[in-house]
C-alpha cells in the first residue's frame, strides 16, 4: 500500500475512487462478475428506506468479502478502560469537574484503541442515542490488528502528535488542530506517527454527524463543505490480520486470513473524512453582547426533535473581539445542555489559570452538566470587567466542546483518577458583593 495521502473534497458528496483503473463498475453496482475478480459489497450507514438526503451507503469492490472470517470470541483485555453506558460503571453527580492532562493508568506501551480511557458518557448504545468521551495516549502501532466499532462513529480530536489513519477506503494523515470522523462499522487502523500521540475521542451512538443548520447566517460561514477531505482508494496485498470489534460495549475478536484493507475501488457517501479546524470561518458580534456558542458549531448529531442535538461539536478558535460595552468572555450561565470541554492549545479566555495542576490546560477537560452553574473564573471576570474595550485578537488558542442534550455521567474511573482536580470549585470563590442599593 502506498503511504502517500490523496483526498477528495466535499462533505456529503457521492465520491468515486479506484486504485486500479477499470476496477469500478460503471453501469451497475453488483454485476454478475466484478472486474479483476473482485467482490462487490455494500456498507450501509442508514436504513435502506431513509430519505434520500439522509441515505448513507458506499459500494466496496474488495479482494475478499468481509464475511470471510471464523466465529468471534470474547476479547477480555482489549481496551480495559474503554467503557460504554449500558456496560461500564458510571456515577451520577451534579458537581462541576475538571481534569488535568490525561495520565494513563497503565505504564506499558499501548496502541491507539488499547489506550482509551472513558471520562463521561450518556444515552444507550443499544438504542442508538447519546455519546461517550474518551481520552487516548497511544505509544505503539496496532501492527496487524484492525478495529471496527459497531456501536457508533468516532470523532477523533488530536491534541499532541500526528496520527496515521488507515481505513477501508484509504489513508488519512491527521495532526493537532485537525479532526477525523470514522463511520460506524468501518474497519480502521490508527497509529501514532512518532513515539506518542494523545487527544480526545467522541464516540457517537446516535445519528451521524452533519453540518449544522445555519439559519440567518446564510449559505456561507462556519465550516465549508469543500474543506472536508475523504481519502482516495488504497489497498494492501493479502496478508493475515486480527480483527477486533466493539459490539454493545463488549469486545470480540477473530482471525482473518486476509487484510480487511483490500478495497481496490469504491463509490458512495458513507465515508471517513477529516477537517482542518483552522479553516473554520468564525462568526461573531460587531456591535454589542456576547453571542451564544451555537455559532461555533462545526458538526452536529441531530435528534428526532428539530433543534435539539444528540451532540454538537463546537470550537473556540482564534478570533477578533470588538463588542462595545460588553463583558467579552463567556457569561455566567445555567444550561439545559451538558458540556464537556477540552483544550487543544493555548489558553481559553474564561479559564486563564494555567500556573499549576489545578488549571485548564491543553490535554485536560471539564464537565458542566445540565443546569449546573458555571462561567468565567474569578480571575477572568475581574480582568474582563476592568479592561479597556478596544479591538482584541484572541490568538494561539483552540478549545472545543462536546455539548449534548443528554446528561453526561462521569465514569467511576474518571472520578477516582489521579488527574482529577479536587479543588476545581475554588476558581469561583471570593466574588465580591458590590451591590449598593440607591435610596
Amino acid at each position: 500500500m502506498s503511504k502517500t495521502y490523496a483526498y477528495l473534497s466535499g462533505f456529503g458528496n457521492e465520491h468515486i475512487s479506484e486504485a486500479v483503473a477499470g476496477s469500478l463498475p460503471t453501469d451497475r453496482n453488483n454485476p454478475q462478475s466484478v472486474a479483476q475478480g473482485l467482490y462487490a459489497e455494500q456498507l450501509s450507514g442508514s436504513a435502506f428506506t431513509a430519505r434520500p438526503q439522509e441515505n448513507l451507503r458506499t459500494w466496496l469492490y474488495k479482494i475478499s468479502p468481509s464475511a470471510d472470517h471464523p466465529a468471534f470470541e470474547p476479547a477480555k483485555k482489549a481496551a480495559p478502560f474503554w467503557l460504554t453506558p449500558n456496560v461500564g460503571e458510571f456515577e451520577t453527580t451534579p458537581e462541576r469537574l475538571r481534569w488535568s492532562k490525561f495520565k494513563s493508568p497503565e505504564k506499558s506501551p499501548n496502541s491507539f484503541f488499547e489506550s482509551f480511557f472513558t471520562v463521561v458518557a450518556n444515552g444507550d448504545a443499544s438504542l442508538r442515542t447519546g455519546s461517550a468521551v474518551h481520552l487516548y495516549a497511544a505509544t505503539k502501532a496496532m501492527g496487524k490488528q484492525a478495529f471496527c466499532n459497531h456501536d457508533g462513529e468516532m470523532l477523533i480530536v488530536p491534541q499532541e502528535g500526528e496520527l496515521r489513519v488507515q481505513t477501508e477506503l484509504g489513508l488519512l494523515s491527521v495532526k493537532p488542530t485537525e479532526i477525523v470522523v470514522i463511520p460506524r462499522g468501518m474497519k480502521v487502523r490508527v497509529d501514532p506517527v512518532g513515539n506518542m500521540a494523545s487527544g480526545y475521542v467522541c464516540e457517537n451512538f446516535g445519528n451521524p454527524f452533519v453540518l449544522p443548520y445555519r439559519g440567518p447566517i446564510g449559505a456561507n460561514g462556519l465550516a465549508s463543505r469543500r474543506h472536508f477531505l475523504t481519502p482516495t482508494a488504497a489497498f494492501e496485498k493479502s496478508s493475515p490480520a486480527d480483527l477486533l470489534i466493539k459490539f454493545q460495549g463488549s469486545f470480540w475478536q477473530t482471525a482473518l486470513a486476509s487484510t480487511p484493507f483490500d478495497v481496490v475501488a469504491w463509490y458512495g457517501n458513507y465515508v471517513p473524512y477529516k477537517y482542518d479546524l483552522n479553516l473554520f470561518n468564525t462568526m461573531g458580534t460587531v456591535s454589542f453582547d456576547h453571542p451564544d456558542p451555537s455559532i461555533f458549531t462545526v458538526l452536529t448529531s441531530p435528534t428526532e426533535r428539530e433543534g435539539i442535538a444528540n451532540i454538537d461539536f463546537v470550537i473556540f478558535p482564534p478570533r477578533w473581539m470588538v463588542a462595545e460595552d460588553t463583558f467579552r468572555p463567556p457569561y455566567f450561565h445555567r444550561n439545559v445542555m451538558s458540556e464537556y470541554m477540552g483544550l487543544i492549545k493555548g489558553v481559553y479566555d474564561a479559564k486563564p489559570s494555567q500556573s499549576s495542576e489545578e488549571g485548564f490546560m491543553p490535554g485536560g477537560g471539564s464537565l458542566h452538566n445540565c443546569m449546573t452553574a458555571h462561567g468565567p473564573e474569578r480571575m477572568a471576570y475581574d480582568g474582563a470587567t476592568r479592561e479597556a474595550l478596544k479591538p482584541q485578537k484572541l490568538d494561539n488558542t483552540l478549545a472545543f466542546m462536546f455539548e449534548s442534550s443528554w446528561v453526561y455521567t462521569p465514569s467511576k474511573q474518571a472520578l477516582n483518577a489521579s488527574f482529577l482536580q479536587k479543588n476545581y470549585a475554588n476558581c469561583w470563590q471570593g466574588f465580591e458583593r458590590n451591590f449598593k442599593e440607591r435610596g
